[in-house]
């Protein structure tokens, strides 16, 4: 089965408080996004990119493309205005039928084996989305206040998020409602049921100045 990621990294990451965004922040000497497509690329040797950028730094992007990657296999789109549509962008590209893994840039400590978990999953049942148990006590907020929720049922959500093309494709063309924040929750607005695999823990979003400190110690614990 054909083998596609969209690689997003279409936001300003303003949360990080820096004036790059934070996909083009270095880690150990290289950008972000240079560890998110070298994992990918490597899982596979039949996969190919796409990576959703923001419109001002296709250049910045392509750099690193070819600087350190075999460009034939890494295309670059524009992203949108939100998080739907850069992934909408960017499945306007996959060609053919394929099994689509949807990766946050900035996750950039996924391993190979997650990436490959979630493909044999989907390739099974059509959908794959890692998730971990929530180690924290969780509480729902509601008009009056609050409510504990029992953590035990409680799964966080990562990426990458992969599905089969006949799936995700279609559930995309539907009018974004409201703000949906992944995209299990847009094919499951499309009134499709979605597969849950074991996430890792090590698999983090770089968000705040304080990830990149962790994201540093995770590559060299030593």
């Amino acid at each position: 089965m054909k083998k596609t990621a969209v690689i997003v990294a279409g936001g300003a990451g303003m949360r990080m408080g820096a004036e790059l965004p934070k996909q083009f922040l270095l880690l150990k000497n290289k950008p972000l996004l240079y560890y998110t497509i070298d994992t990918f690329l490597k899982a596979y040797e039949d996969l190919d990119i796409i990576l959703v950028l923001p419109e001002a730094y296709t250049d910045m992007g392509q750099e690193i493309i070819d600087a350190y990657f075999d460009k034939d296999r890494v295309r670059i789109t524009i992203g949108g205005a939100t998080r739907f549509e850069s992934v909408k962008y960017g499945l306007q590209l996959v060609e053919g039928e394929a099994i689509i893994f949807v990766h946050d840039a900035v996750r950039c400590l996924v391993s190979p084996e997650l990436i490959r978990r979630c493909y044999e999953q989907a390739v099974e049942t059509g959908s794959a989305i890692p998730v971990i148990a929530a180690s924290d006590s969780v509480r729902l907020l509601t008009e009056d206040g609050s409510d504990a929720l029992d953590r035990e049922k409680v799964m966080l959500v990562q990426t990458p998020q992969v599905f089969h093309s006949k799936l995700l494709i279609p559930a995309f063309s539907i009018e974004q409602k409201g703000k949906f924040t992944d995209e299990a929750s847009v094919v499951e607005a499309f009134g499709m049921k979605v597969s849950l695999v074991e996430g890792e823990k090590n698999n983090i979003k770089i968000t705040h100045p304080v990830d990149l400190m962790i994201a540093t110690q995770l590559l060299d614990p030593a």
